[in-house]
């Protein structure tokens, strides 16, 4: 097709969207030259770097950086640079129309990141419409790997059925399952919605039962409503359905309380335990990934992420960090970028070093990563000794002589349909 033919060809809502009001205007257009650039291979980014998921969004995005400028270094992806165009997905409607910009416009190999579930299925169903592959790092909604799966979206993170049987064993193990009463504090969207349904499903499956579980708003700030709640409950164990700085939030105003009942949750990310600070942070919770893994990837990770950026790496950040990094060596094992072979490559079982004792590989049925979880228990203030080592963690979960798989969705619970 010729250039005049391409430019005639395109939509009128890509013509608006482009940097021209003229066609010599658009064919000037700096985003239309970069696209046509043979020496860089374009990642989009997008993430929630505002709101109450943007401390979240913030890791993923310095970690994203981290390993472009790594991957950059080392060669970039077939001889090309790696480019990666940034933006704040801020919610559901603009996460879908930057997504739609980055593969029109922009042109993207791929997209990568996001935390919010209910944007992760409006990115989702933009990258299917464009046959373009789409890595969500930060979305754990079962719902996302079940009723809302499809052919162009993988997981880096993991669904809500692998936090809760992780943490699960763990409270099972502690006595605080069977013939007890939780009070549960879930946030009101997707995400905190599809966690209580799971939570629901693990209790009624091991003996227990719900005191209460109360719906949050994603913008509450003041929990001493619930708070004087459940204290009036007296319930076995308070459980975390919540999402973001909630969870800093409710941690902080728990300990100023004085509550004394045992405290777990379903969601975490460990940037909310620092931001909580150790003499606020308790109970026991279920980790993704964690910076005190003790295996050769993560030192080296940890190290390189501290020199940049003076912390080390939270869980979110890791997600980022792995989706780029897997998107950049499927290119150059295939020494390819077309979509449908990463997509074979990827279904077909293909191992990755996620900086746990195992690789890691994207279920076929699902395209969930398969990887071991993390329990981690808050340590008492006394013998916290920095700002983050405030936890002390349990093995791998699955242990080494089980089938990863056996923490993921099974059975009855599996629906995807892939298309």
């Amino acid at each position: 097709m010729s250039e005049q033919s391409r430019i005639k060809g395109l939509s009128r809502r890509q013509t608006l969207v482009g940097l021209g009001a003229t066609a010599t205007g658009l064919i000037a257009s700096p985003a239309v030259i970069l696209a046509q650039t043979a020496d860089a291979i374009r990642f989009g980014h997008l993430t929630p770097r505002t709101g109450f998921l943007g401390p979240l969004g913030e890791y993923g995005v310095m970690a994203a950086d981290l390993a472009a400028e790594e991957i950059n270094a080392a060669g970039g992806i077939n001889g090309r640079k790696l480019e990666l165009l940034k933006e704040d997905s801020v919610n559901p409607q603009t996460a879908s129309t930057k997504a739609e910009r980055m593969i029109e416009r922009d042109k993207v190999a791929c997209i990568i990141g996001e935390i919010s579930s209910a944007s992760c299925l409006t990115i989702s169903q933009v990258a299917a419409r464009n046959k373009t592959l789409f890595f969500n790092t930060g979305g754990n909604s079962d719902a996302l790997r079940g009723e809302s799966c499809n052919r162009y979206m993988f997981h880096v993170e993991h669904q809500n059925s692998m936090y809760v049987k992780s943490c699960g064993r763990s409270l099972l193990a502690q006595g605080l399952v069977k013939g007890k009463k939780w009070f549960s504090l879930t946030a009101d969207y997707a995400f905190g919605h599809d966690l209580s349904k799971v939570a629901k499903r693990f209790m009624e499956a091991n003996g227990g039962q719900f005191a209460a579980d109360k719906l949050v708003p994603t913008d509450a700030t003041d929990f001493s409503a619930l708070l004087l709640e459940i204290r009036a409950a007296k319930p076995d164990l308070v459980i975390s359905n919540l999402a973001g700085n909630q969870i800093t939030n409710f941690l902080k105003q728990y300990s100023e309380f004085g509550l004394t009942f045992p405290v777990a949750g379903f969601g975490f990310d460990t940037a909310l335990a620092w931001a909580a600070g150790k003499d606020n942070f308790g109970g026991t919770w279920p980790c993704v990934w964690h910076h005190l893994i003790d295996t050769p990837s993560t030192k080296a990770f940890v190290a390189a992420f501290t020199k940049k950026y003076g912390k080390p790496p939270e869980n979110q950040a890791w997600g980022d960090y792995v989706g780029v990094k897997v998107m950049a060596q499927s290119m150059n094992e295939l020494k390819s970028t077309d979509t449908a072979k990463i997509l074979e490559h990827l279904e077909k079982g293909a191992k990755f070093d996620v900086m746990k004792p195992r690789q890691g590989y994207f279920r076929a049925s699902d395209h969930q990563l398969i990887s071991e979880m993390y329990t981690i228990t808050a340590l008492p203030a006394a013998q916290v000794k920095n700002q983050w080592d405030l936890f002390t963690s349990s093995p791998p979960v699955p242990g080494p002589n089980e089938d990863m798989e056996v923490i993921a969705t099974q059975g009855d619970e599996a629906v995807c349909k892939m298309s």
